[in-house]
């Protein structure tokens, strides 16, 4: 038997200190660094016995059971694409190999200064392949099809004026009657690219015979000769030695 007092006391005493339980608890609970998700831990930024503040970084820590890869179109394109598109991605570091995915999300806003719309694709990474940082490729299929006129990129002459050509073509002489090959300037709109070749929008047709390489020594009206014996040979994925 206690007074009321004495009673209150001790209740009093006994809150203090489990106070300070908990205090101490919660102190030996922050020793210990928990992962807020499964992943891959890299190489650690700190050593055993190292004093540490808050915000400073531990460990690189990545869950590479399945990977974003952050890439952009530009906004002519952004009536094509939308999410669940199939992705495939190449990567250098595994060139005999190519990942399949979904497009999963679409920028609302365009970039203001290249005026291209950012786009996440999402891949299943279980056996750890793909890491973050690297650098891909990426193509997004598209459900239509529709044909596309493509030249070889070596064959555009690239001026602030405007892009063109040198289609080759047939011109008789009036006095000896023979014919010759003579170059005329075509101005060109060029779209996409893929690979060593880009396509040409506006300003060729098919079937028209261009010159594929030296165009920065042409001039418009010049005769010439056709020699495709040194001719480069144009890939759709190309895979240059020294990359």
């Amino acid at each position: 038997m206690i007074s009321a007092a004495e009673f209150d006391a001790a209740q009093s005493k006994y809150t203090q200190k489990k106070g300070a339980v908990e205090n101490m608890q919660s102190a030996i609970d922050k020793k210990q660094i928990h992962a807020p998700f499964n992943g891959t831990a890299g190489i650690r930024a700190v050593n055993p016995g190292q004093m540490v503040k808050v915000g400073d970084p531990l460990v690189s820590l990545q869950a590479l059971g399945q990977v974003f890869v952050d890439f952009s179109l530009p906004q002519q394109q952004l009536a094509d694409v939308k999410t669940d598109l199939p992705v495939k991605v190449i990567t250098d570091a595994i060139p005999d190999r190519e990942f399949e995915g979904k497009l999963t999300a679409v920028n609302s806003s365009i970039d203001p200064t290249t005026r291209n719309v950012s786009l996440q694709a999402t891949l299943d990474n279980q056996d750890n392949a793909l890491r973050a940082g690297m650098f891909a490729r990426v193509k997004v299929l598209l459900p239509q099809k529709k044909q596309t006129l493509f030249i070889p990129a070596t064959a555009v002459s690239y001026a602030p004026y405007g892009n063109s050509v040198f289609i080759i073509e047939k011109k008789s002489d009036e006095k000896t009657k023979q014919d010759s090959l003579i170059l005329r300037q075509q101005f060109i709109r060029t779209g996409e690219t893929r690979g060593d070749f880009v396509a040409v929008t506006n300003g060729l047709k098919a079937n028209e015979q261009i010159v594929s390489t030296g165009v920065f020594k042409l001039r418009n009206g010049m005769n010439v000769v056709i020699d495709n014996k040194l001719a480069p040979k144009s890939e759709l994925g190309p895979k240059p030695a020294d990359s």
